[in-house]
């Protein structure tokens, strides 16, 4: 197990966390499709500026891929699902639905990204896995009861549901592209996806949120959609989707723990439980050891790495110094066997 990748995607699960309730507290003056455009505008311009600025602080080390002619239907996928899509179906249900039978119906994203990584993308798991997963959508699914929940009518929970659908969609697709530069795809996200967001809510009649709002939801978006989704990226190269996601689950839990100690909200019994069960399901995912004897195929690509068993290649004169690096660089035939998880190396069947 990569637990530095593993660390990322609970980093990213935090910053989202914590932006939700953010998020929600501007929803009273700014229009829900309206703010998710100016939520999406933050990352994108947020990150593109950390993006330009990060070669000078961190020089060689920052250097990645960028996104390459054969990503762009991916990334165009993921954007018109997680971007587009997603955000519309959820103001949608959210319109529909009352708040205890949303926040329980939102718990499926982590699962949705879990079945179609496994069953559609061909991901590996194992029932230690499948248990973690159950584990931590359980703990979310327990944090976000509030009483039985009445649905108004079908349309507004089929439409949460099908937003829960398109993120899973989303996370699968950027897993695709996850060894291209994350912050390029942050980047590419929050100023496609943000503007488009944006002109459907004035054309759905919303009015422009006051300077103010505007900034405060351009912050937000910037750490718990940009910085977030960059990491996020990251913990997909090295992780997979199901994994990633799996983590990603924890977000409310992190979010409620931050409201505890910020805010001074009490303990309950429903956060002991859930964070309980969480911890179950990141343990799980944590100690997992999958190890088998598995086939390399020859290949050609670029990324960040460093000189590991899948890394023997020779230098030329121009390839950079240093470790980490990123130059293109073939890999050969190879046939052996460790402990490894579903990374951009090992994507085999089983």
């Amino acid at each position: 197990m990569n637990r530095t990748a593993a660390i990322y995607a609970l980093i990213s699960a935090a910053l989202f966390g914590v932006s939700t309730p953010a998020a929600k507290g501007l929803i009273g003056s700014v229009d829900p499709i309206m703010l998710a455009g100016v939520l999406y505008c933050g990352a994108g311009i947020g990150v593109a500026m950390l993006r330009r600025l990060a070669p000078a602080v961190l020089g060689a080390a920052a250097r990645q891929q960028s996104l390459r002619r054969q990503d762009v239907p991916w990334l165009a996928g993921a954007i018109a699902a997680g971007g587009v899509a997603g955000p519309i179906l959820l103001m949608m249900g959210l319109a529909r639905t009352d708040a205890a039978a949303a926040s329980l119906l939102l718990t499926l994203e982590g699962a949705a990204t879990a079945l179609m990584a496994w069953f559609i993308f061909h991901e590996s798991f194992d029932r230690r896995i499948a248990l973690g997963m159950v584990c931590l959508v359980a703990g979310a699914a327990v944090l976000a009861w509030s009483g039985a929940p009445t649905h108004q009518s079908a349309i507004g929970p089929i439409a949460i549901i099908g937003a829960c659908i398109m993120w899973g969609l989303d996370n699968n697709l950027t897993r695709k592209v996850s060894l291209a530069d994350s912050l390029q795809i942050v980047e590419l996200k929050g100023l496609i996806a943000g503007p488009t967001n944006v002109a459907l809510g004035l054309w759905a009649g919303a009015a422009l949120p006051a300077v103010s709002d505007a900034l405060l939801a351009g912050l937000v978006g910037f750490l718990g959609y940009g910085v977030s989704l960059a990491l996020f990226v990251v913990a997909l190269r090295h992780l997979g989707a199901a994994r990633t996601g799996a983590y990603f689950s924890t977000a409310p839990f992190l979010g409620a723990v931050v409201a505890v100690f910020t805010l001074g909200e009490p303990v309950s019994v429903q956060l002991l439980a859930a964070g309980g069960l969480m911890g179950i399901g990141v343990w799980l995912h944590l100690t997992e050891r999958h190890e088998h004897q598995h086939i390399h195929q020859p290949m050609t690509h670029t990324h960040s790495h460093v000189h590991d068993e899948h890394h023997r290649h020779r230098h030329g004169p121009e390839d950079p110094p240093g470790e980490p690096h990123t130059h293109t660089h073939k890999h050969g035939w190879l046939k052996h066997a460790h402990p490894h998880t579903p990374d951009m190396h090992h994507e085999h069947r089983h």
